[in-house]
C-alpha cells in the first residue's frame, strides 16, 4: 500500500511551497483518498502510470505530468507577477500550487491498471471523468471551493464556466503539455 509519506516525498518541494499547512495536509489527504478509492498498491503502479490514455504520452508518466503542470502554472503566475506594474487580479499561489497537485488526482479512480500493466479506463472512469471525480474527493477532503474548481475546471468540463483565476493557469500549463503530443502524434508539431 502507499503510503502518506511517499505522497509527501514525491511532491515535496511543491508541498513545501504552500504556506498553509491545512491546506498542505488537505492535498494531501486527497491523493491518499483517490490512492485508497483507485485500489493503487505502489508508487511504481503510479510511476508508470501515463498521464492520459488520449494519445502516445512518449514515456511522460502521471507523475512527472502533475509536477510539470504545477511547475508551469506557477511559471504563469510568477511571468505576470513580474511583467505587469500592477496586477489586475490577485493570485493565490497556495491555491495554485495545491489546486496543480490535485488537478488529475481523479484519473487514480478513473484509470485502472490491468495484470499485463497495461492502463484502462476503469468503470468509475466511464461514469465519470477525472474532473468530476477529482472534484468530488477535494470536497471529501474539505479543501476549499476554489480549489475545487480548479480540479472540476481544468479540462473541457470548464469551458465556459465560471473560473478563479488558478483555474485558468492551470488549464493553460495543462493543455501546454498535452497539445503538442497531440499534434505529434497526428503529425502536425513542427519539429
Amino acid at each position: 500500500m502507499i503510503q502518506r509519506q511517499q505522497i509527501e516525498s514525491t511532491f515535496a518541494e511543491l508541498l513545501g511551497q504552500i504556506a498553509d499547512p491545512d491546506l498542505r495536509r488537505r492535498t494531501v489527504d486527497t491523493w491518499m483518498l483517490a490512492i485508497e478509492e483507485g485500489g493503487w498498491r505502489s508508487m511504481e503502479e503510479l510511476s508508470s502510470m501515463p498521464f492520459t490514455l488520449l494519445t502516445n504520452c512518449r514515456g511522460v508518466n502521471f507523475l512527472e505530468h502533475t509536477v510539470a503542470v504545477t511547475q508551469g502554472a506557477i511559471g504563469l503566475a510568477k511571468a505576470q507577477m513580474a511583467a505587469y506594474q500592477r496586477m489586475p487580479y490577485d493570485i493565490d499561489m497556495d491555491r495554485l500550487i495545491a489546486g496543480g497537485l490535485l488537478h488529475d488526482v481523479g484519473k487514480l479512480t478513473e484509470f485502472e491498471r490491468k495484470p499485463d500493466g497495461t492502463y484502462v479506463k476503469s468503470r468509475a472512469g466511464k461514469c465519470a471523468r477525472h474532473p468530476i471525480s477529482g472534484a468530488i474527493l477535494a470536497a471529501k477532503a474539505g479543501l476549499p471551493q476554489e480549489v475545487i474548481n480548479m480540479i472540476a475546471c481544468h479540462a473541457k468540463e470548464g469551458e465556459g464556466r465560471p473560473q478563479v483565476v488558478e483555474t485558468v493557469l492551470v488549464h493553460q500549463a495543462d493543455f501546454g503539455t498535452f497539445d503538442p503530443l497531440v499534434m505529434l502524434e497526428k503529425g502536425t508539431l513542427i519539429v
